[in-house]
């Protein structure tokens, strides 16, 4: 099972708060977003892919594709044009969360685009879930 939440980062009284972000949320050019993926599994797992797609008014603060250990897990972490991928070797049963910040660079409105885990030797182990919508002012 994998959700997704997408947050904006706010300075309040000198400490970075995540509000999570609505319909309702005034965004603009230069915000910073932080997006945290929380992936259950409930069972262990060998070669997962979770993908992580985002609007094109977005960009990862963080370029650089790396191995990276945290959350009980490590993995291959892949910023792309249009996603960020995450390829886990194992997977152990339990409830991983994965966040990264991202930067608002144009105006419009946008679909955030879907987020989608798969065991890739047995592909009938998937989740998807649905899109944000991301509406930036002028």
């Amino acid at each position: 099972h994998v959700e997704k939440m997408v947050m904006l980062a706010v300075r309040e009284g000198g400490e970075e708060v995540l509000k999570k972000i609505d319909e309702k949320t005034s965004l603009k050019v230069g915000d910073k977003l932080v997006v945290r993926v929380t992936l259950r599994t409930d069972r262990d797992m060998d070669y997962v892919s979770l993908k992580d797609q985002r609007a094109s008014c977005l960009e990862p603060t963080q370029q650089l594709s790396g191995y990276r250990c945290g959350q009980g897990a490590c993995f291959y972490q892949s910023p792309k044009d249009a996603a960020m991928y995450y390829f886990f070797d194992h997977l152990a049963k339990g409830t991983y969360v994965f966040e990264y910040p991202l930067r608002i660079t144009h105006a419009g409105d946008f679909s955030n685009g879907i987020t989608s885990a798969q065991c890739l030797y047995a592909p009938e182990f998937l989740s998807n879930t649905g899109s944000v919508r991301i509406k930036v002012q002028e």
